[in-house]
């Protein structure tokens, strides 16, 4: 089980984040779309262990940052469900749903500090639940004995975008890997935007030099 890494990667994300308490604070959201997600199970013996979506993947959740204009470190759990996640080669049931904590080093225009246009990268990684048949597994699989869990893998994330004034639009792509014998992949990638409320509302503030 992955819970004690949870754990230590809030630790040590606190802990760098209380290297930058000099810097900007920043406080909103990530919203967006997944473009494709795949998910494994444990393989039973008994059906298909994937399933993925192309369609109508909501990512939704909160997200903070602290640091400068060109760089940021941030925290965010962009939750995410696929209203028609499923199985084609055997169908299951409907339905994915992602539940990640991801923390990212944010360079340039991604660092959702910036005032002026500009391109950026981030980089960085965290930990996922999730669980696919998220509407409930078919009677006819459910009497083979298939069981769906929240099951739970650590991930890397790379995204590429731009920003201004608070607001990031970006291209991302999420890997997720367990280290035991159940050998759980995770696989998505994505349009994200990020909005730093904190940052935008100065947009307004005619003290505030753009």
């Amino acid at each position: 089980m992955l819970y004690p890494s949870i754990r230590i990667f809030a630790l040590a994300l606190f802990m760098s984040l209380s290297t930058l308490l000099s810097g900007q604070i920043g406080l909103g959201f990530v919203t967006g779309i997944d473009l494709y997600q795949r998910y494994t199970n444990p393989v039973d013996n008994i059906a298909d262990e994937s399933s993925g979506n192309a369609l109508l993947n909501v990512v939704f959740g909160p997200k903070i940052w602290v640091g400068g204009k060109d760089f940021s470190l941030s925290a965010e759990v962009p939750v995410s469900i696929g209203l028609t996640g499923f199985d084609t080669q055997d169908y299951k049931g409907l339905g994915m749903g992602a539940l990640p904590l991801i923390g990212m080093i944010n360079f340039m225009g991604n660092s959702g500090l910036d005032r002026d246009v500009g391109l950026g990268f981030s980089i960085g990684g965290g930990v996922m639940r999730y669980k696919t048949e998220l509407y409930g597994v078919t009677q006819e699989f459910a009497d083979l004995g298939v069981v769906r869990n929240w099951e739970e893998v650590y991930v890397v994330q790379a995204e590429i975008g731009f920003g201004v004034t608070g607001f990031t639009g970006k291209l991302y792509g999420r890997y997720g890997f367990s280290n035991d014998e159940s050998k759980l992949r995770t696989f998505s990638i994505g349009l994200l935007t990020d909005f730093n409320l904190l940052m935008m509302r100065k947009i307004d503030d005619p003290a505030s030099a753009l």
